[in-house]
């Protein structure tokens, strides 16, 4: 194997357990990984991998020894290309970004207008996913989590403590009584995670204190919750930089929920920290969401860029 789209192959099709997802990953279709994976075993002459049920591919002891081979041959290549970009002082070209959708809806994306209008030479990708992209593989150049990093090749800053609390339609809490607190949502008609959801500490701690019949509407996206507790379908758990500003929306408990609270960081893999671009996405970025900080730790209503466009309307003579 001397040719490193073989061992991207090999790497591809080890990571994904399968045809179909390695070819995503590698960004041609099912047939072509058949042809290239046959076409490589018979010039080694040699299985790399075992089909198993439900069309699963699992590698052999050649084939789990190449992909050893072809993930250090990876890694060596990203840390020399994270190395060079670490090293770059332009304040110029791609900058990607991952976050989370209630984020991008309602805090980052006007920040990120204003970094565009300081930057103009740099174009910025948001890559909207709930998942823990991989900065060391470059999946992303910076990413916005609501948890302390882990990694220890990741740099950072924390931002602010995540405030979350219930919110319902105005309309809802006309007809029905207050609660006293939280264990009262479970009296409510709820809106909930789909029941395959994991990892989603607000869906966990939901599901501690209330009965599956309880939650009478279920999706994936917390925006959609957030529209469907507008439209009175029920209460939905959302953040407070989430549910605050929105017209037609109330808390259903007037104070955030402490399990709840989660930390707002934004990083970046150690090596790219000195690169320009991402130092200067740090610094608009670090001073945009700080100022939104009341918002998001459940004390304010108004995002801060929501806040200053008003006021300038306001000064111009505008209604605000």
């Amino acid at each position: 194997m001397d040719d490193w789209n073989d061992h991207r192959l090999v790497l591809a099709v080890t990571r994904a357990g399968s045809l179909t997802a390695a070819a995503k990953t590698l960004g041609v279709d099912h047939s072509t990984v058949f042809r290239r994976l046959a076409a490589l075993e018979a010039r080694l002459g040699l299985p790399l991998f075992e089909r198993v049920a439900g069309g699963a591919y699992t590698p052999t002891e050649a084939g789990a020894h190449a992909a050893a081979a072809a993930e250090r041959m990876e890694d060596a290549a990203l840390g020399l290309a994270r190395d060079l970009a670490g090293q770059d002082r332009r304040l110029a070209g791609r900058l990607r970004i991952t976050c989370s959708e209630t984020l991008a809806f309602r805090l980052l994306t006007p920040w990120v207008g204003r970094f565009r209008a300081e930057h103009p030479g740099i174009a910025v990708e948001i890559v909207v996913d709930s998942r823990v992209l991989n900065l060391s593989r470059r999946e992303a150049d910076v990413a916005l989590r609501v948890a302390r990093p882990r990694e220890g090749d990741l740099w950072g800053r924390k931002l602010a403590d995540v405030a979350w609390t219930a919110y319902g339609a105005a309309s809802h809490f006309a007809a029905a009584p207050p609660l006293a607190g939280p264990r009262d949502l479970a009296a409510h008609p709820l809106i909930g995670w789909e029941e395959a959801t994991t990892g989603v500490n607000a869906a966990r701690w939901l599901a501690e204190i209330a009965p599956p019949e309880a939650v009478v509407y279920r999706t994936g996206s917390l925006v959609n919750q957030m529209v469907a507790a507008r439209a009175g379908l029920g209460l939905a758990l959302l953040p407070c930089y989430l549910g605050d500003p929105e017209p037609g929306l109330a808390r259903a408990l007037p104070e955030p929920i402490p399990e709840l609270s989660r930390e707002m960081w934004i990083v970046t893999h150690r090596d790219l920290r000195n690169t320009a671009r991402i130092r200067a996405f740090f610094d608009t970025v670090t001073r945009g969401l700080q100022a939104d900080r009341a918002l998001i730790e459940g004390r304010g209503t108004v995002p801060a860029v929501a806040a200053t466009m008003r006021d300038t309307l306001t000064a111009d003579g505008a209604d605000p």
